[in-house]
């Protein structure tokens, strides 16, 4: 059954639509990301027989050469709501299907996923919905891996801005607690979860903002209109100087949930 029209979901869409020609340069975070939930999958007991992989948010494909090497006899579906990135997958992964779709109204059959993989594409999503769905299409036993962020993403960013304005910059992410809480409502069993932080760093507030943009992560509900103005960019910058590292770098910090969820059989 289809799902309430989010237009915040077209704002995000449109944003990674735009930055799909520069996000393979520019996803340091998300690589790091994806070899953390690798590592973390690995160490995590697997279904015996895994007939059908999906990478829920597959980006540009990053992820899929090594869902492939992990389950070489399974049939992998790479899905994703941006068709622009999409279009980049498929040329990156010509075995996998793709499907243009929403992780939270997924096009496929109930009981149909045997491991469910997602890099970072949680945080755009309602807990509850997102894990409703994956447990939809998990097969009983099937399993995911699930790599999302945490409140602390982007903390030293929320600060600067807040000596700015009052308005909204960096959106809202969901705690660890929240994600348990929905996995277990949904009808998953949490095997175990992990927390870790990761840096992006760049010589400048402007480098760094444009690593933000060029991997599509900076749609916003309710963000300003307006431009910030020379005054605004400079009271940015100065309040942004705090968190200069000794090594004369900035950095952003990304707050790292993995999630390893297994349907009851």
């Amino acid at each position: 059954m289809s799902k309430a029209f989010d237009p915040y979901k077209s704002q995000v869409r449109r944003a990674f639509d735009r930055a799909a020609p520069t996000y393979g340069s520019a996803a340091h975070v998300q690589d790091a990301a994806a070899q953390c939930l690798l590592a973390f999958a690995r160490a995590q007991p697997l279904p015996s027989r895994i007939r059908r992989v999906l990478d829920a948010g597959c980006g540009t494909g990053q992820s899929l050469p090594a869902l492939s090497a992990l389950f070489p006899q399974a049939q992998c579906v790479a899905l994703d709501f941006s068709t622009a990135m999409l279009k980049l997958a498929a040329c990156a992964a010509s075995a996998a299907h793709p499907i243009c779709a929403d992780i939270e109204n997924l096009p496929l059959a109930d009981s149909s996923i045997d491991f469910y993989w997602s890099n970072l594409a949680f945080q755009w999503c309602s807990p509850e919905t997102a894990l409703e769905e994956t447990f939809r299409v998990l097969s009983p036993g099937g399993v995911a891996r699930i790599a999302t962020l945490g409140p602390r993403t982007l903390h030293e960013l929320r600060t600067a801005f807040s000596a700015v304005d009052d308005g909204v910059h960096v959106i809202d992410f969901t705690a660890t607690e929240r994600w348990l809480e929905a996995s277990k409502a949904a009808g998953l069993t949490v095997q175990s979860h992990l927390r870790k932080t990761l840096l992006d760093v760049a010589a400048d507030l402007h480098a760094l903002l444009g690593n933000i943009k060029a991997i599509g992560a900076r749609a916003v509900r309710d963000r300003r209109r307006s431009s910030l103005g020379r005054k605004g960019w400079q009271t940015l910058q100065s309040a942004y100087e705090t968190f200069r590292h000794p090594d004369g770098t900035l950095p952003a910090t990304y707050d790292l949930i993995l999630l390893a969820l297994r349907k009851p059989a």
